[in-house]
């Protein structure tokens, strides 16, 4: 018997898009957990190579995460409980996945608080301007405009802009921020999307710690790095006073329960009367708790759909998709995990 190549052909049972001239962005939470295990970081790997895969089939424009690429930053003896491997080890393995997008696609990280500090956010020193420099990607060339310098006067990817022309959506601005930030930040991001230059642009703000999944803002945490700012604050200083911010998007929250205790959402008016759309999206603990299998390869497609107006929300496991045995649970369906949103 012959084998053809549509024998061969694979079925990732994944999302689809609603209308071809629609565009997509990949986003993919917290890989922190998929991080620190040696025997998660295949999961991880899998999902950035079936967002590569998906490039041309989604018309995939962007790869948005919501940062903690490791679980513990610079420690050097690990526990075996809350994790197997080193920091270098936990930063190798996220840089190894994100290979797999090099090259091909801009990608956006706002860094979290395990990715700065020694183990959790002790302070602003941080590892990830060693493995993701902007000179490895560059497909970051065309779209990378604006950038502020971290706590110790760098200019790294930790605070930065990237302008994107979408189409049916025209200009677009994503904004990357460090874990907590400073009031300098959100003011250099206020002062500069507010500016001639960018105007005329939508705004997409990426934070890392924003949003609780019962869609009340994050208030405090009991950090060390400071002077640092937190959901509300997030939204005094910077969200309601920018009239062309349309969402935030941040992971970091997590509770161990069902899907709903690991996303959240609220919309909100700005100071021009516009509506935000506020979205956490977090899955770690997903798969077995804090010690799970990292997620369960959870990831979202955002849809923009060709009106200028509606995104479409879709919540996929390529982990799930990959078997004809699970990929009926391969696409969430539940009202938070799959809806319209539609902008002003």
């Amino acid at each position: 018997m012959s084998l053809t190549r549509a024998t061969f052909a694979q079925n990732h049972s994944g999302p689809e898009l609603t209308d071809p001239e629609s565009f997509s962005f990949i986003l993919l939470p917290d890989p922190q957990n998929y991080s620190k295990f040696d025997t998660n970081q295949p999961v991880f790997e899998l999902m950035t190579a079936w967002t590569a895969s998906q490039i041309d089939k989604l018309n995939v424009e962007a790869v948005i995460c919501t940062g903690d690429l490791v679980e513990q930053n610079n420690w050097i003896v690990p526990d075996g409980v809350n994790g197997n491997q080193t920091g270098r080890q936990q930063w190798e393995s996220a840089s190894r996945a994100f290979e797999r997008l090099d090259n091909k696609i801009p990608y956006m990280i706002s860094p979290g608080n395990h990715d700065y500090g020694i183990r959790n956010g002790e302070n602003r020193e941080s590892n990830f301007n060693t493995y993701f420099p902007v000179e490895r990607n560059s497909a970051w060339r065309n779209n990378l405009v604006e950038a502020f310098p971290n706590q110790w006067g760098a200019l790294t990817l930790e605070n930065a802009m990237f302008s994107l022309e979408l189409p049916n959506w025209g200009k677009m601005l994503i904004v990357t921020s460090e874990f907590a930030p400073r009031d300098e930040v959100l003011e250099w991001v206020k002062k500069t999307v507010a500016g001639e230059k960018y105007k005329d642009h939508r705004v997409i703000f990426l934070t890392h710690s924003y949003l609780r999944s019962d869609g009340d803002r994050i208030t405090k945490e009991n950090y060390k790095m400071t002077p640092a700012n937190y959901g509300n604050d997030i939204w005094e200083k910077l969200i309601y006073p920018s009239e062309n911010i349309l969402m935030v998007i941040s992971g970091h929250y997590a509770l161990i329960g069902g899907y709903e205790e690991n996303v959240g959402q609220r919309s909100d008016r700005n100071i021009a009367g516009r509506s935000v759309f506020q979205m956490m999206f977090n899955a770690q603990t997903l798969g077995g708790g804090w010690h799970g299998n990292g997620g369960d390869g959870w990831l979202r497609v955002l849809e923009f759909m060709p009106d200028g107006r509606t995104m479409k929300v879709k919540t996929y496991s390529p982990l799930f998709g990959f078997s004809e045995l699970t990929a009926d649970k391969a696409n969430r369906r539940d009202a938070f995990d799959e809806f319209d949103v539609v902008f002003d």
